[in-house]
């Protein structure tokens, strides 16, 4: 008999981890099959990113197309078969808004295992 398969590890970046991550780490937190993770890029990010958390995460989600140039100029070392996917998720909503909760929703519907 065969061990379930491992959760895939989802990590959310953004600037400071305090709105879109969070929101997305807390939607996603109870998806079959799934275990996620958040942080931010800036130095005064609620989670800072770290070479751990990028060790951790089988997929690297960003809200900008400017999260992932950071991403990657700071981290390239650790993002060696990582895949990143940009959301394009503008910074103007509130945590847990629900226009934000409804647009991660369809961003991510490609990314999420059935269930």
């Amino acid at each position: 008999m065969n061990p379930p398969p491992r959760a895939r590890r989802l990590l959310f970046v953004c600037s400071r981890n305090r709105l879109r991550s969070p929101t997305a780490e807390q939607v996603f937190a109870d998806w079959p099959g799934v275990e996620t993770a958040s942080a931010g890029l800036d130095h005064d990010a609620e989670v800072p990113l770290t070479p751990e958390l990028l060790a951790w995460a089988d997929t690297v989600f960003v809200m900008e197309r400017a999260h992932r140039g950071r991403l990657s100029r700071r981290f390239r070392a650790h993002l060696d078969g990582k895949r990143v996917v940009c959301l394009d998720v503008p910074d103007r909503y509130a945590y847990m808004e629900p226009a934000l909760v409804d647009l991660l929703r369809r961003r991510m519907a490609a990314h999420l295992p059935s269930g």
